[in-house]
């Protein structure tokens, strides 16, 4: 497969159906940084993945002194980001770090399914679907992480999740990065696993074996099985740092964004609601459930194999891997009752042109 900064990215916006060409800032420099300085010159590599080198990187990009931002609308308008949702009036947008880390209103224009069996997006982000399990027709083995390394090698909690499924949420630059509880329930564990901070470029992805398992990120598991839970057994949220990403600030909010407080062991969390915000740069979450506890969206795995579409993810497995635009908070999952896990889709019903 080519991986060079001249090969397109493609991926489906779910409100439309429509293929759509993404702009990937910096290509020609993660292509740069991934095929040639990796291979020629690794310690210069590992410098530019790491920590301070991601710090510098977000100062110079967001906080640089400097005049301030005029024309704000322009800029919202060039990033493709929609000012009228924004909690703050457009004039206090005056640096892009402000601009990365807005507030939208949330409640209006990321209406959420009252459907208590529905799990919800974490991020506005581009998804992909997977399975551990070879039985799935998702079964996507280790591509983007090795379980037991992503969730640190000494977790007690691999077991639970060795043959689950998962869902890999990208956020690029221009997106909202608040992320968002999928399901209901209570922290049964939070911790932090320390890492590199490579990007989530697609093609940063295919150039590096199991790069989420790489990255620094946060792990909070979820028990829904608890009263007022969503019933989806454990989930485990991984928030997961990448270039330019110099914090990920737990903020738990149960109404609106008022009142964040840091997330601990114990607490009950919202489906919804405000978790964390990630400071600021591209990202990734990927969220894990159980074995045979939940059931994909029937748009969501037609996507995820559609022909057709120009995906720098493809080859990766036995055939197309297509990412889809996705809101937060929007349906992502439904609790499953039984049955067959994926047993309305084969793989070749699930292509179209």
């Amino acid at each position: 497969m080519n991986t060079s900064s001249t090969t397109i990215h493609q991926y489906i916006d779910r409100q439309t159906s429509r293929v759509v060409t993404e702009r990937l800032i910096g290509d020609r420099t993660v292509a740069f940084l991934y095929n040639t300085l990796r291979e020629n010159a690794p310690a210069m590599f590992r410098a530019l993945t790491s920590a301070r080198m991601s710090s510098l990187l977000g100062f110079y990009n967001y906080d640089l002194p400097g005049k301030p931002l005029h024309q704000t609308r322009k800029v919202f308008t060039r990033l493709g980001i929609d000012w009228r949702e924004c909690v703050a009036p457009l004039s206090t947008y005056t640096s892009m770090r402000r601009i990365f880390e807005r507030q939208i209103k949330y409640w209006e224009c990321r209406p959420m399914d009252d459907d208590p069996d529905i799990v919800v997006s974490p991020a506005d982000a581009r998804l992909l679907l997977g399975s551990f399990s070879m039985t799935s027709s998702l079964f996507i083995k280790e591509k983007f992480f090795d379980l037991s390394e992503l969730l640190g090698c000494d977790s007690r909690w691999y077991p639970r999740f060795s043959a689950g499924d998962f869902a890999v949420c990208r956020l690029t630059p221009d997106k909202y990065h608040y992320n968002h509880l999928p399901v209901s329930g209570q922290v049964a564990d939070i911790y932090e696993v320390d890492g590199r901070y490579h990007s989530c470029n697609p093609l940063a992805s295919i150039s590096i074996a199991s790069i989420q398992s790489k990255n620094r990120r946060v792990i909070t598991i979820i028990d829904t099985d608890v009263e007022g839970g969503s019933r989806v057994g454990l989930v485990a949220m991984i928030e997961v740092v990448a270039l330019m990403i110099g914090d990920i600030k737990q903020a738990y909010s149960s109404w609106q964004y008022s009142s964040p407080q840091p997330v601990r062991p114990g607490h009950f969390l919202r489906k919804g609601c405000p978790k964390s915000l990630y400071r600021p740069g591209s990202s990734t979450d990927v969220l894990i459930f159980e074995p045979d506890r939940i059931e994909f969206c029937p748009d969501l795995v037609i996507n995820s194999s559609r022909s057709g579409v120009h995906s720098r993810f493809s080859g990766l497995t036995w055939g197309p891997l297509v990412e889809t635009d996705i809101k937060v908070r929007s349906p992502l999952a439904r609790r499953r009752e039984g049955g067959s896990r994926f047993d309305l889709y084969s793989p070749p019903d699930r292509q179209r042109g």
